[in-house]
């Protein structure tokens, strides 16, 4: 099924070969009635494209004279990087509307690539697939996000209608520090004044934002992506797991998910640290742990414990079988 922004695509490629075409013989190319056509009609005027109504038994709709899509000016490897960020921001929330403008925008880039290089892309789009850890995308207002952004840019507080996570509603004012995209999702750090502490905010469960007068101070040294992260990872759970790792902090660090795992190291200084994680399952930490390629030891629960001894069981049974069995 074409969409409606091929459709309009394709209307502004018929009106650019020139002379005046009529509302039914428009119709008939892009496969609609001529209700529509109007509406695509306006869809090219609200992108400052001048299109002219030409009124008359042989009327219909013109481009201005004069009149050119301005080139886009791409080489291969950078058309190729912006598509591929349009596509993986729809894909893991990083960008807004439900990924519509990112949806047109790509759009618009595909319909005026040389040929050569749109089959090369449509290629490669074409056999992209693509896996986010942690919870699905989940898609703020663009509005929100403007209006958010330009906040902690400006240091101004601002007012806002949130729904928590048990589906109570407030409206809030909030110091927001800093915006922070963590697997799919969106997420404000900012001080609440009335609670006289600094919170995490998800940007989705925001309904509305709007800038309020005066300025407020950050804290000197505050990244709100640590604060994010590390909020996240302590936030209450179903399982409290504790580990310890021998390697370096930095080391198990990276290979651990950010925003599950704490790492520490060890009061002594040795070579071990300790791991803490709250999560609300336990069957995928086996195989992350067998990942880490480091000695490990369970302190709790005695549950993770079984679940990494059947795991290895089924290793070692696999790694005896014989191609014949």
């Amino acid at each position: 099924m074409i969409r409606p922004t091929a459709r309009v695509l394709t209307l502004l490629e018929l009106l650019q070969s020139g002379g005046v075409r009529t509302v039914a013989e428009l119709a008939d190319r892009l496969g609609v009635n001529e209700r529509t056509v109007r509406r695509y009609v306006d869809h090219l005027l609200d992108l400052d494209v001048p299109v002219e109504s030409v009124r008359g038994r042989y009327g219909g709709y013109r481009l201005a004279p004069g009149y050119r899509m301005p080139p886009l000016m791409l080489t291969d490897d950078e058309a190729l990087a912006v598509l591929l960020g349009l596509v993986a921001g729809r894909r893991t929330g990083l960008t807004t509307a439900a990924g519509a403008a990112g949806e047109t925008a790509a759009a618009k880039i595909r319909r005026v690539l040389p040929d050569h290089l749109g089959r090369r892309l449509d290629a490669v789009l074409g056999s992209l697939a693509f896996t986010a850890p942690g919870a699905e995308a989940a898609v703020p207002e663009g509005a929100v996000l403007l209006t958010l952004a330009d906040a902690v840019a400006h240091r101004r507080p601002v007012s806002i209608r949130y729904t928590g996570a048990d589906g109570r509603r407030s409206e809030r004012t909030l110091h927001p520090y800093g915006l922070v995209n963590h697997a799919g999702r969106w997420y404000v750090r900012a001080a609440d004044p009335a609670l006289g502490e600094d919170r995490t905010f998800r940007l989705d469960r925001i309904g509305g934002a709007r800038t309020l007068p005066g300025t407020f101070a950050v804290p000197e040294g505050l990244d709100a992506a640590e604060q994010v992260v590390t909020g996240l990872a302590t936030a209450p759970h179903r399982y409290e797991v504790a580990l310890r790792v021998r390697g370096n902090a930095d080391e198990v660090r990276a290979r651990l998910p950010a925003g599950v795992a704490v790492v520490e190291p060890e009061p002594d200084g040795g070579e071990w640290v300790r791991v803490g994680l709250r999560v609300e399952r336990l069957d995928w930490l086996p195989g992350v742990l067998a990942a880490l390629d480091l000695p490990f030891v369970v302190d709790r629960p005695d549950e993770l414990r079984g679940l990494v001894a059947e795991l290895a069981e089924r290793l070692a049974r696999s790694a005896r079988r014989r191609p014949e069995d």
